[in-house]
């Protein structure tokens, strides 16, 4: 330690900043010997107003800001002093204590306030409106305050951020730090907002070599699954080996030891496709053989509403419904009472919903129990609308048990259902498919409803459009668009797009509901952007700017990307909120649109739902989000979930419909520019859709159908 070091002690009057990523903090100090406030520099984990400290390091006068103290080492003590102690417990560090409660406590325990909340909480509930409720969630937050404190002084000595020092405390407990220095790559796998990178730098500080085999494993699956989060079930062998090499810098043997290891631990699957040695993630190349075994299955035997005069039952559906069935309508119906595995798959307006309807209205009458399911929430209620019947998202349909983590419904408990219908089937992942073809019971039939012209899905997998492929599922190819649907210029132009072709501009038309609006500037698009969402729909067409505008962008990056657009966004349309609470990169507030930004079982939201915040409690850290009817609750240290949602990427709309969606297009999102990109944000808009954009971006887009298809083996394992 250097010896010139001066020490500094004192409780912490004022916190100027403290970044919770970094750990920087300014701190104004009421120091020992010392008349005037000290301003104070460090690094810690976790700082409240209150807390005393004990500090060394240097004095430093910074021409901006004066003397200031920088202390290198700074130990941190509970305070003694009631004054101390008040500040302490107010700060908002323990969930449940605000600043009015913590003068309370103060008043009733004085000096032995910290003894009472650890050592005999019960006293807690001899106060007025203390039941014992909140008296268990406030020991607990100081139960977890200590251990979380101690993952963050051990997290941030690594080199990493404390931002995600409690998802490590709830996915791990209290033997978090021995769990991440025994394997620090774990890190990158179990918690969400760790990559490969942060676990990498914590290993270099913990001694692990960077040519050591566990770098090496933890170096290969980490690309796997990258590939697996753009949608790829599986990894040509040689692009992993030159991938791992370039992210690791270590040699080619290594990484061949480190695959084969792998492999020989059943964490990955080595296989040929197309010719060439593939290697997947063990999880996904299982999913992809049940599947294929589970359909195979599901073909076998008679429909379970037995044999039906397909002609009768067909004109019996038209005079119920009050409809004349088309031709083809006719021919898809029957080719889905015919086969107890069906596809109907076609663009908007092609009849999917009154053939859906006709089968609903005959099977039902056959005493049939039928389940209507989708992938999310929003793509389920408009099925609900359009059959007249309860729909559920999938994840609901299975049941899934947050304690187990896994679905209740499934092999060994199968759904007590004769005909399961799944609408929105392009969104469905190999996993989700997976998990939904176990619980079906194999005397059942099962109708997948989708359009395989759209986006694949966020997952990984592209399960509708290969199932098709294979020719062994009995599919149904609508085209026909009907003369109610040829009214609306979205379906007319979202035909035109998937045919190849321009979409037609309606500028003049008043009564359109398609706008195709040229810009050649990047900056003239988003200031455009601003003006239809805040002023100009609004006015000429009474839509509410945040219950039904969505603008959907390309991409996520970039001036026209969503994270732009949201900020921009958020300005115009919720600006200057009475409370806000900013966490990793975001700020949040009541009214804001918000999206969902991964799977979250316990909480039953998942990746793509879109919400709005309804409520901020800073006192109990706590933040509300009603998604659709259901109010779910976060924890501030759970917003890393969330980002916000006035604009979202395309392909994060999927399975949604908006009353109104804006589309940008330009050439700064050319790395992604694609008809079934186009295609999918176009039909996600239900009473107008706006494209805004340079003519060359939206051309190329149209003419590019030359999109890297994603690595999967599942129409080969239907030979």
């Amino acid at each position: 330690m250097n010896k010139h070091q001066d020490k500094l002690s004192g409780s912490v009057e004022r916190i100027t900043f403290h970044s919770k990523e970094s750990g920087f903090c300014v701190l104004k100090v009421k120091a020992r010997g010392h008349k005037d406030l000290i301003t104070l520099t460090s690094n810690t984990a976790h700082i409240s107003p209150g807390e005393f400290i004990e500090a060394q390091g240097i004095w430093h006068n910074n021409k901006q800001y004066g003397l200031q103290f920088k202390a290198e080492h700074l130990k941190i003590i509970p305070p003694s002093t009631l004054e101390g102690m008040e500040k302490y417990l107010g700060s908002g560090m323990i969930k449940g204590i605000g600043p009015h409660f913590a003068k309370r406590l103060i008043k009733a325990f004085g000096i032995d306030v910290f003894n009472v909340i650890e050592l005999k909480p019960e006293r807690l509930t001899t106060l007025e409106g203390i039941g014992k409720k909140r008296m268990q969630a406030i020991t607990q937050a100081w139960a977890e305050q200590k251990v979380i404190r101690e993952i963050m002084v051990f997290l941030q000595s690594h080199g990493v951020g404390t931002a995600r020092a409690v998802r490590i405390y709830k996915t791990y407990g209290d033997n978090a730090i021995d769990k991440v220095q025994e394997n620090p790559y774990r890190l990158a796998v179990d918690i969400h907002g760790i990559g490969f990178k942060t676990a990498d730098t914590i290993a270099e500080k913990l001694g692990i070599a960077k040519n050591s085999l566990i770098r090496a494993q933890a170096g290969t699956r980490h690309v796997l699954q990258q590939q697996a989060s753009s949608g790829h079930c599986a990894m040509y062998k040689d692009e992993l080996i030159k991938q791992t090499e370039k992210i690791l810098e270590v040699p080619e043997a290594l990484i061949q030891d480190a695959i084969q290891t792998e492999i020989n631990s059943d964490n990955l699957k080595l296989e040929e496709i197309n010719g060439k040695n593939a290697l997947f993630l063990v999880s996904l190349y299982q999913a992809e053989l049940s599947v294929a075994k589970q359909f195979k299955k599901l073909q076998k035997g008679a429909a379970p509403w037995g044999e039906i005069n397909t002609k009768k039952a067909i004109a019996w559906s038209e005079k119920i419904n009050k409809i004349q069935l088309s031709d083809s309508q006719k021919e898809a119906i029957k080719s889905c009472l015919t086969n107890k595995v069906s596809i109907i798959t076609g663009g908007p307006g092609v009849g999917k919903t009154t053939i859906v309807n006709s089968i609903l209205k005959i099977t039902k009458a056959k005493k049939c129990k039928v389940y209507l399911a989708a992938p999310t929430g929003r793509a389920a209620k408009r099925l609900s609308e359009t059959t007249g019947h309860t729909a559920t998202t999938i994840h609901r349909l299975l049941d899934f048990d947050p304690k187990k983590f896994a679905f209740k419904h499934n092999q060994h408990n199968k759904l007590d259902a004769q005909l399961i219908i799944i609408d929105e089937a392009s969104m469905l992942d190999i996993v989700l498919m997976n998990n939904l073809l176990k619980a079906i019971p194999h005397q059942a039939a099962l109708l997948l409803v989708g359009d395989r012209d759209q986006l694949p899905s966020v997952g990984p997998g592209t399960v509708l459009a290969d199932l098709i492929k294979t020719e062994k599922v009995s599919t149904v190819f609508l085209t026909e668009i009907f003369r109610q649907a040829q009214g609306s210029q979205i379906i007319t132009n979202a035909h035109l797009v998937n045919q190849g072709n321009y979409p037609i501009s309606s500028a003049n038309d008043k009564k359109s509901d398609f706008y195709l609006i040229n810009s050649d500037d990047a900056e003239d698009i988003h200031a455009k952007i601003l003006y239809m969402v805040a002023e100009r729909i609004p006015k000429r067409f009474g839509f509410d700017p945040l219950a039904d505008i969505q603008v959907l962008s390309p991409m996520n990056r970039g001036g026209l990307g969503a994270r732009s657009l949201n900020i921009e966004l958020q300005k115009r349309l919720n600006p200057n909120p009475k409370q806000k609470v900013t966490r990793f990169g975001y700020t949040f507030a009541p009214k804001d649109k918000v999206i969902q930004q991964i799977n979250n079982y316990d909480k039953e939201v998942f990746n793509g739902d879109i919400g709005q915040i309804t409520k901020l409690d800073s006192e109990n850290q706590e933040l509300l989000v009603k998604f659709d009817e259901r109010i779910v609750s976060y924890d501030f240290n759970e917003l890393d979930e969330l980002g916000l949602a006035y604009a979202v990427s395309i392909h994060k709309s999927q399975g949604s419909e908006y009353p109104v969606v804006i589309i940008p297009f330009a050439m700064q999102h050319y790395m992604l520019l694609a008809r079934n990109l186009l295609y999918t944000g176009m039909t996600r808009g239900k009473k107008l859709v706006v494209l805004i954009g340079q003519k060359k971006a939206i051309a190329m887009a149209v003419k590019n159908v030359n999109v890297q298809e994603r690595l999967t083996n599942l129409t080969a394992r239907f030979v």
